[in-house]
């Protein structure tokens, strides 16, 4: 695979990211929506791999494997937790939360950033409420299929980088 279409496809992935985390602060202003903790991580996570995958465009041999590798961690991530929340919102109404007497760490760093920049960070719903369903699929199913095609789209190109030169 030449350089030209390798870079094309970690641009791909940036302005995916960039435009999937743009996405969900625009739903959520002009929906009222009430993102969850969950919502805010993935969100977050958006917003981690755009830069991530911007310097695996634009960086040769081993910087582009570490940072593609790092993008195909966040996004291996952010599939996880799109999973767990896609779980969770299969369940019967009321019989589980993802808001327990304990903060886990995603939690603790949401409230964190909540407080730092609420306006892009602050978590005010439930995890198990689907307040948008487009086309049959939840946001958390959205985002679990947005995820994966980057964590699969990313270790391609990771697989494919390894006969580059260091």
């Amino acid at each position: 695979m030449n350089i030209t279409s390798t870079r094309s496809l970690w641009l791909l992935i940036v302005a995916a990211s960039a435009a999937l985390a743009l996405a969900s602060i625009l739903l959520t202003e002009w929906l009222a929506l009430q993102p969850c903790h969950l919502c805010i991580f993935q969100r977050l996570l958006y917003m981690l791999m755009a830069p991530l995958a911007l310097f695996a465009a634009l960086t040769p041999g081993l910087a582009r494997r570490i940072s593609g590798a790092l993008t195909a961690l966040a996004a291996a991530g952010g599939a996880a937790t799109a999973t767990y929340q896609t779980w969770l919102q299969a369940q019967p109404a009321g019989s589980v939360s993802c808001i327990g007497p304990d903060m886990g760490p995603i939690e603790r760093l949401v409230e964190w950033l909540g407080m730092q920049l609420p306006s892009l960070f602050m978590a005010t719903g439930f995890c198990e409420d689907q307040a948008l369903v487009i086309l049959g699929l939840s946001l958390a199913q959205w985002a679990l299929v947005c995820f994966l095609l980057a964590l699969l789209l990313s270790l391609w190109l990771l697989v494919r980088s390894r006969g580059e030169p260091r």
